[in-house]
């Protein structure tokens, strides 16, 4: 008897965290004989948990076929991180009433290192309660943060985005810098890993001379060093970019950014990097500034999608499916790199065991020297990322993007509180 799935996304969503709902739900579809209905969770895994379920079944195939072009997240997503077995049985405790009122044997869980984390546990319900069910991770994550993989979903994109804004506004910059603006700032996602800020460096290549200041979390700020190399840049140049992740910080740890607040999963709330290096500027250097925080923009900027980042996205979606068919638990699918020129990848799989809570940093030979830029082998590890244009259709001047009905499922148990 064919055994329904539970799918679900987690955490901030991407460009393309719903090209990997389409490959899910389509591959799915084309198993009828060892799937069921695919469930989708509203809110992430606190649909599974308040019995808040979304009959996929209801969607037409156009327009799960659609869901491969639109951004955010289609079924809602959400912050919130399970404790272990032992520290909190009782949510564990309604997943499986949940799952066996829905003749759920499938989970399926879209997200980063805390949804890693999240499916890990949930795998192993068979071992701890002797339910069966097969868990499986789908990754994403604009951070790019997560190991084994050579990339992650929603990466690329965030990337492609970055880069070509850091470019456009540079030659906005520099018409402007002789009697006017001469540093633009731009604020960039990625709390300890520095891979979207090291994009913002790809702005400049052999036909753009565009001098670009990269803050990585990688490296601690060092103030002075910072300003003698913008002074430069300008003295050369006459202006400079700076591209700066949320997550650069002083020697003792502390953010940048930091606002002394937590979220949802005990992270320290970031945000306002780019005011106070450009306000660090004009008070030591004097020179006037621009700055922006890309913040939700870089992450929601499906018409300037990475094409290769589409076909991954929607291929690790797929291969969770294929894996969980074929009898895997407790594992994610991967990106595999086999050559840099031309690009090639293929399909891989992950222990979650080696998955959850690690994180994967830059490595320094990606880093310049002086620590301020990117080296040409991590140039060679971006570029292919970005290539590609996978545009939504238009109309009117706008990108179409779907809308899901999202039907609930008739609840058949008692309600419960988180």
């Amino acid at each position: 008897m064919a055994k329904n799935a539970f799918y679900a996304q987690s955490g901030g969503v991407t460009s393309v965290i719903n090209a990997s709902a389409c490959g899910v739900i389509e591959t799915a579809r084309q198993h009828p004989g060892e799937i069921g209905t695919v469930f989708a969770g509203r809110n992430g895994i606190i649909g599974a948990l308040t019995e808040d379920l979304i009959d996929t079944s209801k969607e037409s195939d156009a327009a799960i076929a659609a869901l491969r072009h639109t951004p955010s997240g289609a079924f809602g997503s959400c912050r919130y991180k399970m404790k272990s077995l032992e520290d909190n049985r009782r949510e564990y405790e309604r997943l499986i009433e949940v799952f066996k009122a829905h003749d759920i044997g499938y989970f399926f869980y879209n997200g980063g290192g805390d949804s890693a984390d999240t499916c890990h546990k949930v795998s192993q319900l068979s071992e701890h309660t002797g339910f069966p069910i097969q868990a499986i991770h789908v990754p994403k994550t604009v951070d790019n943060d997560l190991p084994i993989t050579d990339n992650c979903p929603g990466f690329g994109s965030v990337a492609k985005y970055i880069a070509v804004s850091t470019r456009e506004a540079s030659f906005d910059v520099r018409s402007m810098a002789k009697t006017s603006t001469k540093v633009f700032v731009i604020e960039v996602m990625g709390r300890h890993a520095g891979w979207i800020a090291a994009a913002g460096g790809l702005a400049a290549d052999a036909d753009n001379d565009i001098p670009v200041v990269i803050l990585f979390p990688e490296i601690e700020f060092d103030q002075d060093k910072f300003l003698a190399v913008v002074k430069e840049k300008v003295e050369s140049h006459e202006y400079c970019s700076i591209v700066v992740s949320e997550g650069a910080h002083w020697p003792d740890g502390r953010f940048l950014a930091e606002q002394g607040t937590r979220d949802a999963f005990g992270h320290a709330q970031l945000g306002g990097a780019a005011p106070v290096v450009a306000n660090m500027v004009k008070d030591a250097l004097g020179y006037k500034y621009h700055w922006a925080v890309a913040d939700y923009l870089q992450r929601a900027a499906r018409h300037l999608a990475s094409a290769t980042d589409v076909e991954q996205a929607y291929a690790m979606g797929k291969a969770a499916v294929e894996f969980a068919i074929a009898g895997d638990n407790a594992i994610m699918p991967t990106i595999v790199r086999t050559a840099d020129r031309p690009y090639a990848w293929e399909v891989g799989k992950a222990s979650l065991s080696d998955v959850a809570n690690v994180e994967k940093m830059m490595p320094r030979e990606f880093i310049s020297e002086d620590g301020f830029g990117i080296t040409q082998a991590c140039r060679d590890y971006l570029v292919p990322l970005i290539v590609g244009e996978d545009y939504p259709p238009y109309k009117d001047g706008m990108p179409q993007y779907v809308t899901l009905k999202n039907e609930p499922v008739a609840r058949k148990l008692e309600a419960f509180s988180l």
